[in-house]
């Protein structure tokens, strides 16, 4: 199951893989306009660790950890 999330000029991709019954393990990969430097995951699916969580959850706390990594890539929203 994916979903794509739009997060400051970025594309936050969340993959969710089965476990058990109504659990997931959560991935997310995040896209960028353009490739920035110093930045050595850009593209890469990373996992959020934690899990597994329900549903609604993985998709919950992957996008959080997809909105952290780009606040940390491009510094504060004033």
């Amino acid at each position: 199951m994916q979903r794509t999330v739009n997060y400051r000029g970025f594309e936050i991709d969340v993959d969710l893989v089965p476990t058990s019954e109504d659990m997931f393990d959560t991935w997310f990969r995040i896209q960028g306009p353009t490739p920035t430097p110093g930045v050595a995951a850009l593209g890469l699916r990373i996992k959020v660790r934690g899990g597994p969580f329900s549903r609604r959850w993985a998709y919950f706390v992957a996008e959080i950890a997809g909105q952290a990594s780009i606040d940390v890539i491009l510094g504060p929203d004033d």
